[in-house]
């Protein structure tokens, strides 16, 4: 089934000058990139984002972290997008994360680590949303 995920490059990874190799990961995985922009998060935008984990210790460090660069975000299509993307970035500790994912290459710890991908069709939608309103998404 053709769905759509919301993909983060996230400061760390735009810092080490590797958003071409992750977005020709997503490509030959068969993830199409129909939307994608480079952008500066303001803090309360990243805590908007992440409101889900408002409780949690680490939200404020994320925040700040997600805040502190440029990001890219993008949007990306194809069959079992979320599944894949999810492969594809590998375990959220680069440490534990396989050989060849993308957090085993580009990660530095739990929180440097890269990427995010949206875990559920739900949070797709609230995510691909929140960063494109109102865009006709051509894919």
């Amino acid at each position: 089934m053709s769905e759509r995920t919301l993909a983060i490059i996230k400061p760390d990874a735009v810092n080490k000058h590797v958003i071409g190799d992750i977005v020709s990961r997503y490509e030959k995985a068969g993830l199409k990139p129909v939307a994608m922009r480079l952008m500066q998060m303001g803090k309360p935008v990243a805590e908007g984002f992440y409101a889900v984990h408002k409780a949690r210790p680490f939200f404020d460090s994320l925040c700040t972290f997600m805040s502190s660069g440029p990001s890219v975000v993008l949007v990306l299509q194809g069959e079992n997008a979320i599944k894949k993307n999810r492969e594809l970035m590998g375990a959220t500790d680069p440490a534990k994360a396989e050989k060849g994912t993308i957090r085993a290459a580009h990660g530095t710890n739990i929180e440097y680590n890269a990427v995010h991908g949206s875990d559920s069709p739900e949070t797709a939608k609230f995510e691909i949303t929140y960063f494109f309103p109102g865009m006709d998404i051509i894919g």
